[in-house]
């Protein structure tokens, strides 16, 4: 079973979710989410730098190629894989896989922002050491910005 964000790192960061509003926590999750994609965006960032380096992209190019194609990324991380293949992705996100092909083909740069979270929660899964590595990393900058 797979553990919600918000639990896992209210568990990690040693708090307790219940003390605080559901606003609070949905705040506290969207800047998580938000940190977690740009963590995920320098991940993938790093495996494309031979063709962002051939095309000659520029920071700001290469910034909306990968929030365009974060969810296709995700999902053909997770394909190749092997751990899971295009009726599995259906399958967990609730999405046709027509849509998921789009998606995978670039031709949906914009899917939902619930199968961008269901790839995410999938993919997090499936590649738990970066998940773990991010985690460490959004906790350390928080505590840094916290003693700031």
């Amino acid at each position: 079973m797979i553990m919600p964000a918000r639990e896992l790192f209210c568990r990690l960061i040693g708090i307790d979710g219940e003390n605080f509003s559901k606003e609070e926590l949905l705040l506290a999750e969207a800047e998580i989410f938000i940190r977690l994609c740009a963590e995920l965006k320098e991940f993938f960032r790093t495996q494309q730098k031979n063709y962002f380096c051939i095309l000659k992209f520029n920071l700001k190019t290469e910034n909306t190629m990968l929030e365009n194609n974060l969810a296709r990324l995700i999902a053909t991380d997770i394909l190749s894989s092997k751990e899971y293949n295009l009726p599995g992705l259906a399958l967990y996100s609730d999405t046709p896989e027509d849509v998921i092909q789009e998606v995978i083909d670039g031709r949906n740069v914009r899917p939902s922002a619930t199968f961008l979270w269901k790839m995410i929660e999938l993919h997090r899964f499936v590649r738990r050491d970066l998940y773990d590595a991010i985690i460490k990393k959004l906790i350390k900058n928080l505590i840094e910005d916290g003693q700031a």
